[in-house]
This record gives C-alpha cells, structure tokens and sequence, in this order.
C-alpha cells in the first residue's frame, strides 16, 4: 500500500477516490493495482462468476466498498452475494465471497490483515489469486489452503471456477 492519509470517516465517505481507497481507522489507504495482470485477472473472474449468477442466485459486484468494522472500509477486487441484490451503496452486511487479485506491490503483512478483516466480519470465503505464481488460496473460518486440485470453490452455493480457465488470458 503506497500511501496513508490521516482523514475523519465523514471526509472519506464524501469524497470521490480513483481508484477507490480503502479507510482503515483513520487512515486512507491507497490499493495496489493498475497493472494488465490484474486487470485481466479481475476481469477474468467476474465474467466466470457472472455467468453463474442466474443459476446460483448470486450477485458479482467489482471494486465494491465493504464496512468490515465501525471504523474500517476495505474494497475487494470482486465480492459476491447470494440471494437478493442488495440496495444499499456500501455494504455493511458480509459477502459470501471476497476476491483479491495480488499485485506486485502487496505484502504479505497486509494481505493477511485484509483476510482476517473479512473473516472477522462474516465473509464465508477468501479468494487469493496470484498471478505472478497461478497459484490461488481459499481462505474460510476454519482455515486456508492452496487450490492444489485446480479449483477454486465454495459450498451453499456450489461454485466451482478452474484457474486453468482465470489464468489462460495471461
């Protein structure tokens, strides 16, 4: 994260923010991204996931502000939702799937922090893609682990999305 910016929540929620920041206790925090690997990726994944939103009753939403806490906004590559579309701007209940595509600049510090603020709030999963190594991780409640057999996944609803099909755009 490449810059921090002591700020009040009412200055970060009326401000217009390209790209969109994160607001972590106080801080605005700048996100990692902009680059053609990442932008495929994204865009890879919310066209697989999206081609499932008819029949799993899901909602895939890019680049959406989440309140994870009173005092923390964080904005996940892609998250997803299940059942009715939600109405509100920026949503205060969890996802049922947050996805962060890794940039060259993330550290590991920061990315694991950014897990356990979804975690913590009620997100049933964690997608970590990196693009650099075509490796991805699941991250849940009851813990993470690498997609060895390929896939990524989630249960209630059944999602099943191949990293050969994410990675063949690279």
């Amino acid at each position: 994260m490449a810059t921090a910016t002591v700020t009040s929540l009412e200055e970060y929620l009326t401000t217009v923010y390209r790209p969109d920041r994160e607001y972590l206790d106080g801080l605005i925090v700048e996100r990692n991204l902009g680059e053609r690997d990442h932008s495929t990726l994204q865009m890879e994944v919310v066209y697989l996931l999206g081609h499932l939103r008819k029949t799993l009753g899901i909602h895939v939403f890019p680049e959406q502000r989440v309140q994870v806490t009173p005092s923390r906004f964080r904005v996940p590559d892609i998250c997803v939702t299940v059942g009715p579309k939600p109405v509100e701007q920026i949503f205060t209940r969890p996802p049922f799937l947050c996805v962060e595509v890794l940039s060259p600049d993330d550290r590991a510090g920061e990315v694991q922090e950014r897990i356990e603020d979804y975690l913590a709030f009620g997100v049933r999963y964690v997608w970590v893609i990196n693009p650099r190594s075509r490796r991805a991780y699941i991250h849940t409640a009851e813990g993470s682990r690498e997609a060895k057999d390929g896939v990524l996944r989630t249960d209630d609803p059944d999602i099943a999305i191949p990293l050969a099909e994410i990675f063949a755009e690279l």
